[in-house]
């Protein structure tokens, strides 16, 4: 069964900007498919430079700066209001600080199979292949998980709606295979003007809000809303991530070559200003 996409937390898809679409009730399916592509598929290729701020139950503060880049393979169609079928690829480049500098991490996001993650640690000279299981693990220290960056499955998940609001639809989403996952369900409140989905909350196996992610903030960037802030908060731990995103820009023709192997050592610095 074709797989499709979803966004759950505004993470690190948070760049992504989004859509104005019209105001007569969608069902679940095309809230969670619209939510979906304005989280990821905007444009066909996109970059940004990230801010990430960790802050532990101490006060005690971590930074990391980054650059993104995405690109959507050409078959994608971006005129649906579907999720997309194509497949996309992700470049992670870290130059802050300096235990994490020229580190990248690399996804490519597949339709029916697990997506292909990468990890170059520069200090080894070392790759590392991203388990699958590993999805839901921290991302380098922070609040965010590996599988916030490039987005879960749509098919990974029953929806329902739960609730509309003024400005909202709630709906619940539950794990089809909750032995893979650490959360019982999630609620998703997606703005009913842009479909930017601006909380998600997770709950665990008693019942307990224990992880929030939400858009602090947004603006128009070429032509599109986009979420320029947002944070991701684990109640349990006590810590919180923040992230800003700056110099945004999308359609900037990025090369398939660069979203390889051979450039985990050698980073395009020419789309990473």
């Amino acid at each position: 069964m074709t797989l499709k996409r979803h966004f759950h937390l505004m993470t690190l898809c948070l760049f992504f900007p989004s859509i104005v679409w019209a105001t007569a009730t969608p069902s679940v399916e095309e809230i969670i498919n619209k939510a979906n592509l304005t989280a990821y598929y905007q444009g066909n290729d996109g970059r940004a430079q990230v801010q990430m701020l960790i802050i532990d139950a101490q006060g005690r503060k971590r930074q990391r700066s980054f650059s993104i880049l995405r690109r959507d393979l050409p078959q994608t169609d971006a005129l649906t209001y579907r999720a997309y079928w194509g497949e996309q690829q992700f470049y992670v480049y870290f130059n802050r600080p300096s235990d994490v500098n020229k580190m990248v991490f690399m996804v490519h996001k597949k339709i029916e199979t697990d997506d292909d993650r990468w990890l170059y640690l520069p200090a080894l000279d070392l790759v590392k292949r991203i388990a699958a299981t590993d999805k839901r693990t921290s991302f380098v220290g922070s609040d965010y998980f590996y599988e916030d960056v490039s987005g879960r499955s749509i098919e990974a998940d029953h929806h329902i709606l739960l609730e509309e609001t003024p400005q909202h639809y709630i709906i619940k989403g539950t794990p089809k295979a909750p032995d893979t996952v650490e959360f019982n369900y999630y609620l998703l409140h997606v703005d009913k003007t842009t479909f930017i989905p601006v909380k998600t909350e997770y709950y665990d196996h008693n019942d307990e809000q224990y992880r929030i992610a939400t858009v602090l903030k947004t603006d128009i960037i070429q032509g599109y809303p986009t979420v320029t802030e947002a944070s991701m908060e684990n109640l349990k731990s006590g810590s919180k991530t923040l992230i800003r995103y700056k110099e945004l820009s999308y359609d900037i023709g990025l090369p398939e070559d660069i979203f390889t192997e051979r450039f985990l050592r050698t980073p395009p610095q020419q789309y990473l200003r």
